[in-house]
């Protein structure tokens, strides 16, 4: 028997046996037919459901990071978007905080939210219109799924990071960056248009010529001033085929100048890189690069491989699906959580370090860095071209060209190496801010006031006038600790 709460009388299966009918303003507790007091305000009308069982509220008070920990008075799992609207209106007049969430895959808590209402944006998984340069998807549908849809028609994202099981809504909150971002920016910077529900609890369309400061504020906004329902994102041509070039770089300086030159001359569709283990002790680079193909055309590996300065006899090349290669970590993923390391605390750190100073400072970082300290997770290390960012809440170092490094760490269930790995974390931000660099805030880092205003630097005033223009209550994503 769930004890779970909704509108209807049958619920998958289960009779519910209480129903939420209102909200106790005085003891800030939700009230259902089975305890209902003589004084409440009474819920609006929903088509989905509001979760207010243990279970699902468990579920809910953590992330992938499993590093903070903080339980929701209850879940709304939205039937519609008007539902987002009516809830929204509903928590700003018994000022209860909002956080909506999309696949839960932050570090640090970002989507989670103590004693409030959280929303599961993942039943809003519909894909409403596919044409020839654009798809109109709810936010609650996932890459993979998108990527699925788009590909019968022989059509693409521009951009999609290397894990495709995330939701559009979330990484569109962020920013989303992967290995064509030195072509086509991120994945905020390929949305044609959105519609929005503000914190005020208002339905707005925007795009680039229509409430622009709306769509500027939202797209890479962490969600400080709405949430995303439905986007509408720009469509490529898509190739069926991918060839995949593993080079192996024993010196950093050269790893990355040839990864400069391949952004700048744009032979491969895809570049990023890695810092590995090497067998003989310490680290070793490797750079990753695919060029898309359909068949019978073919890339030619000679021009592809002319004046990179790998060691040679180390490549590997292999040709794989265009779909299989941007699925490429899902056998790993699996394979994690069979042996239930997918559990464990993942306090990782994500960076944007200034091209000007890579070699200063993943050189050092990495001259002290042992595989205990990575927990055997991957080190990722290549470049992008910041005039390809159009956004101006994707903040990045104020140079042409910048490095993400990112130590996407796996700790053992041990309060003392995560506490460690947590303080490396900061020491690490704090060199890279030094030298002029910024956070791609899906990370563990632990943050100030101060350092907000430095990570979003000029844009700050206007992030500012932004909240308090659509969300002047302050209600919606505290777990960012922005506001």
């Amino acid at each position: 028997m769930k004890s779970n709460t909704s509108r209807r009388n049958i619920l998958q299966g289960f009779i519910v046996t209480a129903v939420v009918v209102g909200f106790d303003p005085v003891n800030r507790s939700w009230i259902t037919s089975a305890n209902a007091a003589q004084s409440f305000v009474n819920l609006p009308h929903l088509d989905g459901v509001i979760y207010t069982d243990d279970a699902t509220r468990a579920n809910a008070a953590d992330d992938f990071g499993h590093l903070v920990y903080r339980l929701p008075k209850a879940v709304l799992k939205p039937g519609s978007i008007q539902d987002i609207v009516r809830i929204i209106q509903f928590a700003r007049q018994n000022n209860l905080k909002i956080a909506a969430r999309g696949q839960g895959h932050s570090c640090y808590g970002q989507a989670l939210l103590e004693a409030g209402l959280v929303i599961d944006m993942s039943p809003l998984n519909k894909i409403h219109h596919l044409s020839a340069d654009r798809v109109v998807v709810e936010a609650g549908v996932v890459w993979s799924q998108l990527l699925q849809a788009t590909l019968k028609q022989q059509l693409t994202p521009p951009v999609l990071t290397d894990y495709i099981e995330l939701s559009i809504g979330g990484t569109l909150s962020l920013g989303g960056i992967g290995g064509a971002s030195h072509r086509y920016g991120v994945q905020v910077d390929n949305v044609l248009e959105l519609q929005i529900v503000t914190g005020k609890g208002k339905l707005e369309t925007c795009s680039p010529y229509q409430n622009c400061d709306l769509f500027e504020a939202v797209l890479a906004g962490l969600g400080q001033c709405g949430i995303i329902v439905r986007a509408t994102i720009r469509l490529i041509k898509a190739f069926t085929n991918v060839r995949v070039f593993l080079l192996d770089y024993d010196n950093l300086d050269t790893f990355t100048h040839d990864q400069r030159l391949l952004i700048a001359d744009e032979r491969f569709n895809y570049v990023e890189g890695q810092v590995v283990s090497d067998t003989k002790g310490g680290w070793r680079y490797m750079l990753e690069a695919a060029s898309f193909y359909t068949p019978p055309n073919q890339p030619d590996n000679t021009s592809l491989l002319a004046s990179l300065s790998y060691t040679p006899g180390t490549e590997q090349i292999e040709d794989k699906s265009y779909f299989d290669f941007l699925n490429r970590l899902a056998e790993s993923v699996a394979y994690l959580k069979s042996i239930n390391i997918w559990s464990n605390p993942h306090p990782w750190i994500n960076l944007f370090v200034p091209s000007t100073a890579v070699k200063q400072y993943v050189g050092k970082i990495v001259s002290t860095l042992t595989l205990a300290d990575t927990g055997n997770g991957p080190i990722l290390l290549y470049p992008v071209k910041t005039d390809r960012f159009k956004l101006p809440l994707f903040r990045t170092p104020n140079e042409p060209v910048v490095f993400l490094f990112a130590i996407l760490r796996t700790a053992p269930l041990d309060d003392a190496t995560v506490r460690k790995m947590l303080d490396e974390n900061r020491k690490f931000f704090e060199k890279n801010r030094d030298l002029g660099g910024t956070r791609y805030p899906v990370d563990a880092i632990k943050f100030s006031d101060s350092d907000w205003k430095q990570q979003f630097g000029p844009v700050w005033g206007r992030l500012v006038s932004a909240k308090r223009r659509y969300d002047p209550d302050n209600l919606l994503t505290p777990g960012q600790g922005i506001f």
